[in-house]
């Protein structure tokens, strides 16, 4: 058995005699009911009948996908090998945007009934105010975190109202390069723990970076493989900067949410410290000046 790079489940890589390894999932207890994790088997076994690389869960010869043993619950996946994406190279971009709308087409058929929609009213605010009820912020910068972040959550509602009837579709949800593996035959989209309800542009934000002239160059590209299948809201691009703001508030909340498990101080050290909270709230003034710019321009 071998341990594999995630935190908030527990997965390993398992060597079967005179076969290939396989990939075993056993879920955080509490975090998602039996309904939720087989809604995302579904999607994921619905999404590769349809030939998108998405990395499904196995099914036992009684079609079950999600397994009890005592007070575990896991799941079974082919191993799947491969790389970090190359997005240097802008047509693997357009590559990856022909498979996120075909996701995105199969995602607006119908919704989740069991998995969370993102409410990005509330994301801001339940991060930051537990960061701060439990004391994770330090005292002397208390003051300037909470007025940065009530400012922070005016400007993403400001850009919020400018979406009025944006449209909820399932989505990857946690669609960063780290969840997809390229090989031979091309990407291959793995871990659908976060699917949920929410804007397209979740799925895309995550895989742009660099300036804002390389942003927008690299969503030109990755707009003209997925519009092959399905026409992107260019109003939804108001939205990335809200959303980034946000994760960043949710991933400092996140790691103090867990930093119980033994696993996080180990995998994280450098969380909670003085310099971590000083670079944290130098980013938020960062985005903050972002998300007084307009919008990336759409190509």
């Amino acid at each position: 058995m071998l341990a594999l790079n995630s935190y908030e489940n527990r997965v390993y890589q398992v060597g079967i005699e005179d076969a290939a390894p396989l990939v075993v999932k056993f879920y955080r207890p509490g975090r998602w009911s039996d309904a939720s994790i087989q809604e995302e088997h579904d999607f994921s076994l619905s999404l590769a009948e349809e030939e998108i690389p998405v990395i499904a869960p196995l099914a036992s010869s009684s079609g079950r996908t999600l397994h009890h043993f005592n007070d575990h619950r896991f799941s079974l996946f082919p191993r799947q090998g491969g790389r970090w994406p190359e997005f240097d190279d802008l047509k693997n971009l357009t590559w990856v945007g022909r498979f996120l709308g075909r996701i995105h087409l199969m995602g607006a058929a119908r919704p989740f009934e069991h998995r969370p929609s993102m409410n990005l009213g509330t994301i801001g605010p339940d991060s930051s105010n537990y960061l701060l009820e439990h004391g994770f912020i330090p005292l002397e910068y208390e003051s300037a975190y909470r007025q940065l972040c009530a400012g922070l959550q005016c400007l993403i509602e400001e850009r919020l109202a400018e979406v009025p009837r944006c449209r909820w579709i399932r989505l990857h949800g946690d669609c960063h390069p780290g969840n997809i593996l390229w090989n031979d035959q091309g990407p291959h989209f793995v871990d659908m723990d976060d699917c949920r309800m929410g804007p397209a542009i979740q799925d895309l934000w995550m895989l742009l970076s660099g300036n804002r002239g390389e942003m927008a160059e690299q969503l030109s590209w990755l707009r003209e493989g997925y519009e092959v299948f399905r026409e992107l809201d260019s109003r939804e691009v108001v939205l990335i900067e809200p959303l980034r703001t946000l994760r960043m508030i949710h991933y400092a909340a996140w790691l103090a949410r867990r930093w119980n498990d033994p696993a996080f101080p180990t995998a994280f050290p450098w969380f909670n410290t003085t310099q971590y909270w000083q670079e944290h709230l130098s980013l938020l003034v960062q985005q903050k000046a972002a998300l007084q710019q307009s919008p990336l321009p759409v190509h």
